[in-house]
């Protein structure tokens, strides 16, 4: 038996998507190549029957069954805390990964030792380009994304890099946490994900800290990744959408002090207004036209949390 460690620690963080995570679990295999991988599933008290389902398809894999949905920073926390790899990969469930892909993130990262993190090319199930990677958030960059206004002016890719400008290896502000080799050199120095985030902002915030320790942030095209995207959040549509827009409120209250963020969630609920009376006119036009919830300032606040609004 081979009692040398493994180096890649692969996270799944799991709620409700049993089939994918099989699927992906069956991906790895392949996406290795020679390098040691072990892999973890920390489910988030999925009610699909997922971890009995891991169990009995994958009993290699190691399983954190939390009693709660803990959110996605801190359940990929807690297998990090668990690691004893030079990397760790952390990996969405509604993924597939392509042949020696996670191989190809490990050669990169191994010649570039300054490297905290590496992200692969992420494509649609389709094969088409799939937004990987993008520069650090700003509050411009933001408002455009919120107002649409960002994807009719750059593109639908917007604010990630278009298929062009992914076409060569380079260093980023940050990549999309559906697939992050990170290194755990890195980790030991700045510390884990941000559990203050309960889901979304996580990736900019650790790559952002990873930065400011002379770390570098790499996206490689060499790796490629399916993503299907938001299996998981889609299905509490409304409640995923306070909390993007809460953690983003989050992030530039830590980075960029609290003037920032005050003018940053006046400004997004402007634009989220219009958006909403926009839906309430278009459904007096056509009735049939779905109306969301308004969201105001008070679902943007982060109870417990010292940054406040």
């Amino acid at each position: 038996m081979d009692h040398m460690l493994p180096d890649v620690t692969i996270i799944l963080v799991s709620w409700n998507t049993r089939d994918l995570t099989l699927q992906c679990i069956d991906s790895l295999y392949t996406a290795c190549g020679e390098y040691r991988a072990c892999i973890w599933v920390v489910d988030n008290a999925s009610n699909d029957g997922s971890v009995e389902a891991i169990r009995r398809h994958a009993p290699a894999v190691q399983i954190i069954a939390n009693a709660a949905n803990v959110g996605f920073a801190a359940a990929n926390n807690q297998a990090m805390r668990e690691s004893r790899s030079r990397y760790v990969l952390l990996l969405n469930t509604d993924t597939l990964a392509q042949p020696d892909s996670i191989a190809a993130l490990i050669d990169f990262a191994d010649q570039h030792p300054q490297a905290g993190m590496v992200g692969p090319m992420l494509l649609n199930p389709d094969g088409s380009y799939q937004g990987s990677f993008a520069w650090q958030p700003t509050i411009i960059s933001e408002l455009l994304s919120a107002s649409g206004i960002g994807v009719r002016v750059f593109g639908r890719w917007f604010p990630n890099a278009n298929p062009k400008q992914a076409k060569h290896a380079q260093e980023t502000g940050y990549i999309q946490g559906a697939c992050m080799l990170v290194r755990s050199d890195a980790v030991n120095q700045i510390g884990l994900m941000d559990e203050g985030y309960f889901m979304y902002s996580e990736e900019p915030d650790w790559c952002l800290r990873m930065a400011q320790a002379g770390w570098q942030i790499w996206y490689t095209p060499a790796a490629r990744i399916v993503h299907y995207g938001g299996q998981s959040t889609r299905q509490r549509r409304h409640e995923m959408v306070v909390a993007l827009y809460r953690s983003k409120v989050r992030f530039f209250a830590k980075h960029y002090g609290q003037n920032s963020a005050d003018w940053f969630c006046t400004m997004l609920l402007a634009i989220l207004r219009l958006k909403h009376y926009g839906q309430v006119l278009k459904a007096w036009i056509k009735p049939n036209s779905i109306v969301g919830p308004m969201i105001d300032r008070g679902d943007l606040q982060h109870s417990g949390v010292e940054y406040r609004l």
